[in-house]
């Protein structure tokens, strides 16, 4: 949205005035809060014509027109216009003003040297080019960062519901314009400032705005006027529906919201760095600090023995230069953009990247039923009235089927209609039948249907005056209704155990029958034989009321139950190799959900997340009679955990409780009340498809399948993604440890001279070292990456085992350059004391070093690409990313050793085709060791350890006996 557009927006609508209809005159910017004063205080029919609106909403040439007057309803993007910001930014990094500050110190060097050394301008020049060089990539991956992330988020649909024209509609929240009525149910995000023109039991939470999380109710009457924030008759954008349902008319969108309002002031906020992001950085800050006291000191020893000061300030340099990573930064940051690119394309969209790093270390997975395990296209299959059970043929939402006897179930079906807020939606064009709300009032409808009975006209002649939301506590729902003799009935859907216990009659042939102790245990014995065929079991039941505005208590008391509907949501085909996937990780799975226990254990099993004869099964009652070491007991008594007819609460306290036992726990949630939860958890994994804006925006992680195979798929690439940091920070520190050993050989050696020179090395940091640390980070995921228990929760980045993998490869390439530099000096002949920096044997010399180096990283890119495995086994060729850049190196070596001008500025000399043989000798040693390596590792006697490379952590685990996570966190902790 422009400037102008968002300043004309919505404003006008705020202006304060009598309702004569919609002026097309902003205010002034300064007007703009006061604006809007007087809708909450108007009466609904006046609310509507100052908006030009109607109870049934803007007609389509309308809304066009306004569209095209105040833009789409969004808010900008956060920064787009400061570019340079971030560009000046890249500069600010520790590592980039230890080089920016060497620069200019050689820089000075050079110009106050008598003679001037070309030399020395050519090192500050490459310094300068390595921070420039560095800046683009990490400038360049962020603003890449920055695009990749919205357009995921626009793979999330923000949608709501609207009238136009008296027409129901799901749209695009950005295409709401002034005017617009907007259908407002439980979990919804409100989409834009509204005044509320119909409200049943609403209440919001407006935390976004005021920062207060407890729900404050919501009505449609007028009050007292005064700032619109302060109105109980107003719902602002950014806030959430948390209870009952309501119809609002749009009177501001886009940056003349309060939201938008808060969004400038905070859109300049810096970004929170992550854990990960912190551990690398203060690792960063101790290796600058190691690397200039290391040059200091090494400058302090050299200027009293008679060296020259800028040659040895030089040399110094040079120490300090080999020690910092300089191209560490922009590779993290692009591996895990790559990892959160790879989630993307299997259906994960990942908002922070912390999940990707927490992912990897997920060891209990507590997952909801219906739509993630199965496959969210409820079909009743049996109905039970009047003590006989009718089939229900057909499957999915298409209203095609029969009914066995239909006729008894009729007015049980009519009721289930009645008492639902979804929509049955026809096809168009390629989409089929589909369900606008909740996938189980879908299915009541479409049985329905097929009894004969049409939802609509039942509603158009048995109008609702009244609701009582569903609430997870009672969890029931009723409606109100008058019918056409102006009787009002109440019709009540839930779960049959507590809507039984609410029931003194029962309907038999359409008469009230006095529910009998035996025809109740008939009842929950019918329910309980339904559920334990795996189907979810609803009951229906009304009653006729004197008043419709009774309390909820009153209303859902003295009911006649109508009947039973059992439905199926068969599982998903691919949920049980996701699962066994998630047993051979070493990651348990429970099953929290709000159903029967005995629905809940047949869908387990189906999809293997129970295979033993007696699983551990708790109910939210059974839960509330626990106090907190009963509830830690419950859940180390059995691998195999399902709690039922749980509550948004229970779903939270089971994840703190495992929390405190060390687990890295993932929940999964669609509901406005499992916000809680999804935000408590180390993951919260909302539903994209079903899932409410609530829980979407409370969770880290959103299937934009739904599905738990994809939730299998985002752990294993968390995993990789973690794998692949290590990888690069092996490949990166070993090899600085090439170039420093070397100087202090020389050094305690007593050569006059570097074995490898400032500008060489950062020839070697730009060429041998950017490139194949971004291709590891794109290494694929290995085959074994779930066949090990998760990491400990407290494990560090740099372990024991980091730290000697990095010491062991970068000793085999230190040996091996130390070995050719000083075969070539004593093999001249030539006295130490008697070497210039001209002499062609010592020119050859540093050559061989440096090519050394970059031969010999060709071939540890390839040892670190596994952690166990065999990299032979894993396939030379699966990335051929890090090949290229392997061969970008090496090439640029050979340019630099034979090319005349860049044997001008690195002071080389041409290598024999014997120099290259004898360095891709030590290259392939290396290989050879650290295969070694990994055969001893593989084949040693003792359990193996886990992947990540920490013997300590996971020694004598073995994924499926009991659960190796609990295990392996103890010790790891």
């Amino acid at each position: 949205m422009s400037p102008e557009s968002a300043r004309q927006g919505t404003a006008v609508l705020r202006q304060s005035g009598p309702p004569t209809g919609v002026t097309t005159t902003a205010p002034p910017p300064d007007q703009r809060d006061a604006s809007g004063s007087s809708l909450p205080a108007l009466p609904v029919p006046d609310v509507l014509a100052a908006l030009g609106s109607s109870p049934r909403g803007l007609a389509p040439a309308e809304t066009a027109a306004r569209r095209d007057r105040y833009g789409p309803n969004e808010l900008p993007g956060v920064g787009r216009g400061q570019v340079w910001r971030r560009l000046v930014a890249q500069f600010t990094d520790l590592f980039a003003v230890v080089l920016l500050v060497s620069a200019a110190i050689t820089f000075l060097a050079y110009w106050l040297g008598k003679p001037r050394d070309p030399a020395t301008l050519q090192l500050a020049l490459a310094i300068l080019g390595v921070v420039l060089l560095n800046a683009g990539i990490g400038f360049a991956q962020e603003y890449s960062a920055e695009r990749t992330a919205e357009s995921l988020q626009a793979m999330v649909p923000h949608t709501c519901r609207v009238l136009r024209d008296g027409r129901r509609r799901e749209l695009s929240a950005r295409d709401l314009v002034p005017g617009d009525v907007v259908i407002l149910e439980a979990g919804d995000a409100v989409p834009a400032d509204c005044r509320l023109i119909e409200a049943h039991e609403a209440a919001v939470n407006n935390a976004a705005l005021t920062g207060e999380s407890d729900p404050v109710a919501r009505v449609a009457e007028p009050v007292p006027a005064g700032p619109p924030l302060q109105a109980r008759n107003c719902v602002f954008m950014g806030t959430d529906l948390v209870a009952g349902t309501g119809k609002a008319v749009v009177f501001a969108t886009g940056t003349a919201t309060e939201f938008g309002r808060i969004f400038r002031l905070a859109a300049s906020a810096p970004r929170q760095k992550t854990p990960l992001q912190q551990q690398v950085a203060l690792m960063a800050r101790r290796v600058a600090g190691v690397a200039l006291a290391t040059g200091a000191v090494l400058f302090a020893v050299r200027v009293p023995s008679g060296q020259p000061f800028v040659a040895t300030f030089v040399f110094s340099l040079g120490v300090m230069v080999a020690l910092v990573p300089e191209g560490l930064p922009a590779t993290l940051s692009v591996s895990l953009a790559i990892g959160v690119r790879r989630m993307a394309r299997r259906h994960a969209l990942v908002k922070q990247l912390l999940a990707v790093e927490a992912l990897g270390s997920t060891s209990v997975i507590c997952t909801d039923k219906t739509g993630t395990l199965t496959q969210a296209e409820m079909t009743v299959v049996q109905l039970w009235a009047d003590g006989v059970s009718h089939a229900v043929s057909g499957v999915g939402y298409a209203p095609t089927g029969e009914i066995t006897d239909a006729g008894p179930v009729r007015e049980l079906l009519r009721a289930a209609a009645l008492c639902s807020n979804a929509r049955l939606v026809p096809p168009t064009g390629r989409d089929p039948w589909r369900v606008l709300g909740d996938t189980t009032e879908g299915a009541l409808l479409v049985a329905a249907r097929k009894a004969g009975l049409d939802p609509a006209q039942e509603e158009a002649g048995t109008p609702r005056v009244a609701e009582h939301p569903f609430d997870s506590a009672r969890k029931l729902m009723s409606t109100v209704h008058r019918d056409g003799e102006g009787r009002f009935f109440a019709y009540v859907k839930g779960a049959p155990l507590e809507l039984l216990a609410r029931c003194d009659a029962i309907d038999r042939s359409g008469a009230r029958t006095l529910l009998s102790d035996a025809a109740r245990a008939q009842v929950a014995a019918t329910a309980d034989g339904m559920a334990g065929q795996g189907l979810r079991v609803l009951a229906v039941a009304r009653r006729q009321l004197a008043d419709p505005r009774l309390p909820l208590g009153e209303v859902e008391t003295q009911l006649t139950l109508l009947g039973l509907a059992g439905m199926y949501d068969p599982p998903r085909p691919e949920v049980r190799e996701a699962v066994d996937a998630c047993r051979r990780a070493g990651i348990r799975i429970v099953m929290v959900t709000g159903d029967h226990p005995l629905t809940a254990e047949a869908v387990a099993r189906r999809v293997g997340i129970v295979r033993r004869p007696a699983p551990a099964v708790a109910t939210g009652t059974q839960l509330d009679a626990l106090d907190d070491s009963g509830l830690d007991a419950l859940l180390a008594s059995s691998s195999e955990l399902l709690l039922c007819r749980v509550s948004p609460e229970h779903k939270m306290r089971v994840v703190t409780a495992f929390q405190r036992r060390g687990e890295v726990v993932a929940v999964t949630g669609d509901g406005a009340n499992d916000a809680p939860a999804l935000k408590h958890a180390d993951i919260g994994v909302a539903m994209g498809a079903s899932g409410t804006d609530v829980a979407r925006e409370a969770a880290v992680m959103v299937l934009l399948d739904d599905s738990f195979a994809s939730i299998t798929t985002a752990v294993g690439l968390g995993r990789s993604v973690y794998r692949n940091i290590r990888k690069f920070l092996i490949y990166l520190f070993s090899h600085n440890i090439a170039e420093l050993v070397p100087i202090l050989a020389a050094t305690f050696a007593g050569f006059p001279l570097v074995p490898i020179t400032a500008v060489q090395i950062l020839a070697i940091d730009l060429g041998s070292d950017v490139l194949p640390a971004l291709a590891l980070g794109a290494e694929p995921m290995e085959s074994d990456v779930m066949n090990s228990p998760p990491r400990p929760r407290r494990e560090r980045l740099f372990s024991t085992s980091v730290m000697g993998r990095i010491l062991f490869l970068g000793g085999i390439q230190a040996l091996g350059v130390c070995a050719v530099f000083f075969w070539h000096i004593h093999a001249s002949g030539i006295p130490y004391a008697d070497f210039t920096k001209d002499d062609p044997v010592y020119r050859e010399a540093i050559t061989m070093v440096q090519a050394g180096i970059v031969v010999s990283q060709f071939f540890n890119a390839l040892a670190v690409r596994t952690d166990r495995q065999s990299v032979f086994r894993a396939g030379l060729l699966t990335n051929p990313w890090l090949l290229a850049a392997g061969c970008f190196g090496i090439g640029l070596m050979a340019a630099i050793s034979y090319a005349p001008p860049l044997q001008a500025v690195f002071h080389t000399a041409p290598l024999a085709p014997a120099d290259w043989a004898v360095l891709a000798a030590f290259g392939a040693l290396l290989l050879a060791a650290e295969e070694l390596r990994k055969w001893v590792l593989r084949h040693r006697r003792t359990s193996p350890k886990g992947e990540d490379g920490d013997e300590s952590d996971h020694r004598g685990l073995r994924p499926g006996r009991g659960h190796p996570g609990h295990a392996a966190r103890r010790r790891g902790s």
